[in-house]
Order: C-alpha cells, then structure tokens, then sequence
C-alpha cells in the first residue's frame, strides 16, 4: 500500500495473537482491498464499510475500540431497524403509510425519551407494536375485506381480538397506541379501541419442573463428566440460583470473588455466594477458556467471541441446555415458584433485586394450608 494507516501493523500483530496465522492473513487481505478500493478518512468510517465481513469486523471493531481509535457501531440498534422494517414489509400496501408514519413516531417518541431522562421503551416493545399491527391490518384485508383506516370499527378490533384470545392484551395494546396516533393525524375520526379491554390476571402461568426432574437434572450437571460446562454452569446457576442468560452473559473476571467463592450477578445488590457444585463448575469453564487461549474476561464465551472481547450472543446461552429439552427461563421459574412460596416474598425481592410485583405474580393464587386456621 502506497499510504497504510498508521496502526495497520499493530492490527497484524493483535490477529495474529489471536488467530491462526492462515485467518490473519486472510483478513488482512481483506482489509486492503478495502482500505485500497474505498479509502476511508477515519477508522470509524472504515468500520462502516467492513460491517458486512462480520469476522473481520469483530476483530477491527475490537481492536480500535480498546486502542480508543473508534466508537463501537451500534449493531443492535440496525439489527432492529431491519427487525421493524421487516414487520412494516408485511403491512399491504394500502394500509402501509400510516404504519410507517407511526413506527417513525415511535422512534421519535423513544429518542426524545433519551434525551429527557425518562424511561425510553425498548427494541422489543416497539416490536411489540409493530406485529399486532402487521396481524391486525393482515386479518382486516383477508378476513374483513377493508383496506382503508377510515373504514375499521369496533367489530373489527373485537374479531380480531377474539381470534388470538392468548395475545389479547399485547394486540390491544398497540392497537390504541395506534388509534391514538391515527386520530390526532385524522386517519380515523372515532378510536374503535377506546370501548375495549383486556382483563388479565398477575399469576405467573408459566411452566415449572418437579422435583424428581430436578433431581434428574442436578445430578446430571454435577457429576456428569462429559457435560459441556457451559451447559452445566447455565443449568446450576439458574437451577440453585435464579441466575437468568443476561446476568450470565455478562459475568466477567471482575465479578468473581475466589476468597469468598462470590459472583455478583447482574443488578443484583448482594454477591450471590455460591454452592460447591456450582463453584466447581465455574472453575471448569474457566479452565475451559484457558484452554481456548483466549483472552476474553466473560466467562462464557464460544469461538466466535474468543478472540474478541465480546459477550457470547443471546441465543448461544439459551441453546446451552438443548440437550436436555429445557430452556434456562423454566429453571429460574422453577427456583423462584419455590423461593417465594417457603420464605418472605419481600426478601426475594431484595436479594434477586425484582420489585415487589414481579415477585408477588409468583406467589398469586397459592395458598399455603399450613397457615390456614384450623377448621
């Protein structure tokens, strides 16, 4: 290259630290085709236009953020972009304007949030929205045969509420943020939502495991020698633990106390002591990491985070537990149902940092006869 960069070299020695001397050259070799093709003015441009070589723009991305050379792109902000728009693709044509106008607006109303300090609604909530709408405007011109704003009524909220009873109070929901919306932009002159609603009850009706399953499982993941440790430690510390993927997903280095055998989990107030069996697994996955060669401070971590600093993905910790059928959310239920029911709701809360709410959905509609009067 005519004019390389300045920190080209220290980018070849970073990858070769970390990767196989054939896949450092290869995406060096990349890297100079588009370092020659597009000559980017500054780092932060070329991490934009690497975005698409995924590999090689984890390890650039890596790279110059720790050397303070560029900002970390917002993947997951275009990841749910593309999410939105996806669900926007889906709207028929001539109901899709108003959609769009009002996926901008919700957009709008979570960047202003932001800016004022407020509680912004997240990917997920404006998701949310976004498929009842893409159902709703789907049953209208299928089943109700109407294909203008102005035309939808009561009726065709209650049908199409009454054909997805499971999802009647998310679909309501973003039907009358919806209305709102429609009727200050005079797409609709009376709010078909303003009449309904959606009783629902707090009680947690998610499933649980007994006990000689648990058992099944402890056993499984304590003295198995030839379970994967990630899968045991995800299993254990959501089964003993309440740990959910989030708060094992971050548990880096610095949250380990090895002299008090503590890890401080999430947002949780008090480090969460932990049992022999799960502190033996934990070791096991650092061992298993060390083995790697990586230098990622997250305990958990694959072979596409290994040479990055990076947490492993979403997915890859809810797949830990494949093997046996179960997904780490049914394990922290289990453990929660049982907690809430033996000792004081309020200190749960307290320990595993919920609000008193969430934990009292868990112990709706039980009954201990232990402290009924005797009849």
């Amino acid at each position: 290259m005519d004019d390389p960069p300045d920190w080209l070299s220290d980018f070849a020695v970073y990858l070769v630290g970390r990767h196989h001397r054939d896949r450092a050259c290869a995406m060096l070799t990349r890297l100079g085709k588009h370092l020659a093709d597009n000559h980017p003015a500054h780092p932060q441009t070329l991490l934009e236009s690497v975005d698409a070589d995924e590999p090689l723009a984890r390890a650039l991305e890596d790279f110059l953020t720790a050397n303070k050379l560029a900002l970390p792109p917002d993947r997951a902000e275009r990841r749910a972009a593309t999410r939105r728009q996806s669900r926007i693709d889906a709207v028929p044509a001539p109901l899709r304007p108003a959609v769009t106008g009002f996926a901008e607006h919700l957009v709008t109303s979570r960047d202003r949030a932001r800016r004022a300090g407020t509680h912004p609604r997240g990917h997920a909530a404006l998701e949310a929205r976004l498929t009842a709408l893409r159902d709703f405007t789907q049953f209208l011109t299928t089943r109700r045969r109407k294909t203008d704003w102005a035309t939808v009524d009561v009726g065709d909220v209650e049908a199409f509420l009454h054909a997805h009873p499971g999802r009647r109070a998310s679909y309501l929901t973003g039907l009358r943020q919806f209305c709102r919306y429609a009727r200050r932009r005079r797409l609709i002159l009376i709010d078909p939502t303003a009449g309904l609603n959606a009783p629902q009850t707090m009680a947690f009706r998610g499933p649980t495991l007994p006990a000689d399953r648990q058992r099944e499982l402890f056993r499984r993941w304590s003295t198995g020698p030839d379970v994967h440790p990630h899968e045991a430690l995800v299993g254990l510390a959501a089964l003993l633990h309440g740990a959910t993927t989030q708060e094992l997903k971050h548990l880096t280095d610095d949250d380990i106390d090895h002299e008090s055998r503590r890890i401080r989990l999430g947002r949780r107030p008090q480090p969460t002591p932990l049992d022999p069996w799960t502190w033996t697994t934990l070791q096991r996955c650092l061992d298993h990491r060390k083995r790697l060669g990586s230098n990622n401070s997250h305990v958990l971590i694959t072979m596409q985070t290994k040479a990055t600093r990076a947490a492993a993905s979403d997915s890859y910790l809810k797949n830990t537990l494949r093997a046996v059928g179960i997904q780490p959310r049914i394990l922290r239920s289990t453990r929660l149902v049982d907690l809430v029911g033996t000792v004081d709701p309020k200190l749960v809360a307290d320990i595993y940092g919920m609000t008193n709410e969430a934990v009292i959905a868990y112990l709706a509609e039980h009954v201990d006869d232990a402290r009924l009067p005797n009849p």
